[in-house]
């Protein structure tokens, strides 16, 4: 019960974005992109500026391109086996190797593990966002066998701001500048912000999604690749690269999220088996309610 309630809130805050969307009525753009562009970068910057840089920044870094690399490997094996097209071995990477790290991974590490495994969810959170906006956005765009997907993948990497604010954060740890008190309590404010804002849009993001036509063969793939295959490869991972506690629970805990809500958007752009990928959204996302605490309670064993 304890494990289900670490899960409530931000599920609460979800309610907020999703009844929100259903009663009113909102366009979901316009904030996402201000919590995208204009507030991620300060809660990057804060994360890496205030935490000093230690092995398990390449522990993490290890770890997210690793579990990438090895579930785009049985996302194929998987389309073989059941003789899926490009297209849909596409969707199964977008939906089954990017994890919603951030505006829901993020909250519940944050409830689950408090500011030191928050710290790490957001160092995570960056990661995903860079091997999201380069892989992810690759297989995007062949998926709808489109041409210049690395072109269109560099451009969308230099347009996200959360790299810079990282980037920026760290630059101003190494050479240890101090930022004047006035200034931080306006980046600290922004920051703060960022979690609760993106966590409604993802609300918002998920009453837009409709019951579709999707074959439950390819569906049940997914779910099984973000509930189950995914924490083995992450616990098989944490293994091999020997990751010390808490860290080796955060990011299991982590490589069990739902589907990332960014790929729903990759695939209406390609047009890559959009039905699928914002259903599997959806799916994972609802049945999170029950697999997220069944993993917080796995790995407190």
């Amino acid at each position: 019960m304890s494990f289900l309630l670490i899960v409530l809130p931000a599920f609460l805050i979800f309610a907020v974005g999703f009844l929100g969307q259903k009663v009113i009525g909102f366009d979901p753009k316009p904030i996402s992109v201000l919590a995208i562009y204009l507030m991620s970068p300060f809660l990057a910057f804060r994360t890496f500026y205030m935490n000093p840089v230690t092995i398990n920044y390449f522990y993490i870094f290890a770890f997210c391109l690793l579990l990438c690399l090895g579930l785009i490997v049985v996302s194929f094996v998987a389309g073989k086996i059941m003789k899926s097209s490009d297209s849909q071995v596409s969707a199964f990477v977008l939906t089954g190797v990017f994890m919603n790290s951030g505006n829901y991974g993020v909250p519940i590490i944050l409830f689950a593990y408090g500011t030191i495994g928050f710290d790490y969810a957001v160092i995570m959170m960056v990661i995903q966002s860079f091997l999201m906006s380069t892989i992810g956005l690759y297989y995007a765009a062949r998926g709808s066998h489109e041409g210049n997907t690395m072109k269109q993948a560099f451009i969308k990497v230099i347009r996200m701001p959360l790299i810079y604010g990282a980037l920026l954060g760290l630059a101003c740890q190494l050479l240890q500048l101090n930022i004047p008190i006035q200034l931080y309590q306006s980046i600290d404010m922004i920051a703060d912000a960022t979690i609760p804002t993106i966590m409604i849009v993802l609300g918002m993001q998920l009453a837009l999604i409709k019951r579709k036509q999707v074959a439950m063969k390819e569906l049940s793939f997914i779910v099984l690749m973000r509930t189950i295959i995914s924490p083995v490869v992450a616990y098989g991972i944490i293994l091999l690269l020997q990751i010390d506690q808490p860290l080796a629970s955060i990011l299991i805990v982590l490589a069990a999220m739902p589907s990332a809500a960014n790929t729903t958007m990759f695939a209406l752009q390609f047009d890559t088996e959009p039905d699928l990928v914002s259903f599997s959204t959806l799916v994972t996302t609802v049945l999170s309610i029950v697999t997220v605490p069944i993993m917080l309670m796995i790995v407190s064993m």
